[in-house]
């Protein structure tokens, strides 16, 4: 988009812009999502940029009105591949908080100065920005939905201190952390709420369809699904959590209970990524809507989306699980794994909800495991131990900066690994919106079916169409769906 093209979408207050550039106002030094319902201003007094962090950088301050940090984040990040789209995701994830600028620079392959360099020319910031802007946002969360103090809110959110937190809070937001909390909104969520959430999302949302997709594949132990709503522990870089996600009026409700409150952002964006939250519907129907075996599937489930998963290598061991069984055989097997080699969850999140007990296991933990104890042919358990053991040694990286190219070249590597499985970790565990399962059983019996076969028509949005041939077939039970 052009400037003139981006100026249009804000006089019609077209929300399917937002998070994808926000519109800055020279004359009121505010920036707002471009579905902002307040006058339009004129022309030569907006500024357009790509991401909050870099209006941020030019000085302006969120507008209260529209709140443009809430927006869901742009789905340029999930489609690009390049060392960008990268460091965008593994920005998201907190990477600059646990380890700064050169910890990310050197995940990437390249030097402080190029990284910075390199977005400051794309996006109009660099990582540290980047990372300011979420913190702001945790920081934020934090503020208005907990009664943290709000020094232990200012660590939890990647601030290096009280001073920085409330300097950067007010020159963001106009207000300080104590006024923000003042004005928040009064809630009679008891305190075992945990931290309660609204994630945003643009256009059409098929939630309850995917909601059942999850529970459908639930672990015993790790997940759980009832009363419409998803509940699962999660494995944190500080700690476990556990996550219930259920359908809002606009939104989803994403409730949270962290060990530790600094692995917000993280969590968040791993729920974001599992309901892939930050998706273009829009752009979906309009490549599939027409095609005649697709269009009618699209039209029936409006709003489909490609679930991702909040563990790749969680996601790595139970596609090698799944391999020749039904989805129902996969969840015994992996519930057996669990309670073997998973780790209990601790106090404060043990017995939260009776159905979730463990985190599943770590690559770690299965790499010197057994494989003839783990009630699948021996074969199979030695390409999982192999798995496991590529993934915590780092030879497989399946982190949100990787590669998902080299991801995949290094998993088909390893014996007893083929394409489906290589395939289906990269579509749902890397978040790879452009991967077509043709050996899938389930996507073969739908194209039969239909007496038909996939085009090019359908990339970049072939994961789209792998979830829409399961759909025209009820979700089957065969290898594939798993």
């Amino acid at each position: 988009m052009d400037d003139e093209q981006r100026y249009r979408a804000v006089r019609s207050r077209d929300s399917r812009f937002d998070g994808v550039f926000y519109t800055a106002v020279r004359t009121t030094g505010i920036y707002c999502r471009p579905s902002c319902p307040a006058v339009t201003p004129r022309r030569e007094n907006v500024r357009f940029y790509r991401t909050a962090a870099a209006a941020q950088e030019s000085g302006f301050r969120a507008c209260k009105r529209c709140r443009p940090d809430t927006v869901p984040g742009s789905p340029e990040w999930n489609v690009r591949a390049d060392v960008v789209g990268r460091a965008i995701r593994l920005i998201h994830d907190g990477a600059v908080d646990r380890g700064g600028v050169g910890s990310l620079a050197e995940t990437l392959g390249y030097s402080d100065r190029q990284l910075n360099r390199l977005l400051t020319q794309e996006v109009g910031a660099g990582p540290l920005a980047l990372a300011r802007a979420e913190r702001t946002h945790t920081a934020r969360v934090l503020v208005e939905t907990t009664d943290m103090p709000m020094a232990d809110v200012a660590f939890a959110s990647g601030f290096s201190s009280v001073r920085q937190f409330n300097e950067t809070i007010r020159a963001v937001f106009d207000r300080s952390p104590t006024e923000m909390r003042a004005a928040r909104r009064r809630t009679t969520a008891p305190p075992t709420s945990g931290i309660v959430l609204r994630l945003p999302y643009r256009g059409a949302i098929d939630l309850a369809g995917m909601l059942s997709f999850l529970g459908d594949r639930a672990v015993p132990g790790v997940e759980e699904y009832s009363d419409d709503t998803y509940r699962r522990t999660l494995r944190l870089p500080h700690g476990p959590g556990v996550v219930a996600l259920s359908a809002g009026s606009d939104h989803v409700l994403c409730r949270l209970w962290l060990t530790d409150p600094s692995d917000l952002t993280s969590a968040v964006r791993r729920c974001r990524s599992l309901l892939d939250l930050d998706a273009d519907p829009d752009a979906v129907a309009e490549a599939l809507g027409p095609d005649p075996v697709l269009g009618p599937v699209l039209r029936r489930r409006p709003g489909v989306r490609a679930p991702g998963h909040v563990d790749p290598a969680e996601l790595a061991v139970r596609a090698v699980l799944g391999q020749q069984v039904s989805v129902r055989a996969a969840r015994t097997l992996a519930g057996r794994l669990v309670s073997r080699h998973g780790e209990p969850l601790g106090a404060g999140l043990d017995g939260l909800f009776p159905g979730l007990t463990h985190t599943f296991a770590s690559p770690e933990a299965l790499t010197d495991a057994d494989p003839a104890g783990m009630s699948i042919p021996v074969s199979r358990g030695r390409a999982l131990t192999r798995v496991a053991g590529a993934i915590a040694s780092g030879r497989v990286d399946l982190g949100p900066g990787c590669d998902r190219d080299e991801a995949e070249h290094r998993l088909l590597e390893l014996p007893g690994i083929g394409p489906w499985t290589a395939g289906y970790v990269r579509m749902r565990g890397l978040g790879d919106p452009d991967v077509f399962l043709e050996t899938d059983l389930g996507v073969r019996q739908a194209l039969e079916r239909k007496g038909s076969a996939p085009t090019k028509a359908w990339s970049p949005w072939r994961s789209y169409a792998t979830h829409l041939l399961w759909a025209s077939l009820g979700l089957p039970e065969e290898e594939g769906s798993g």
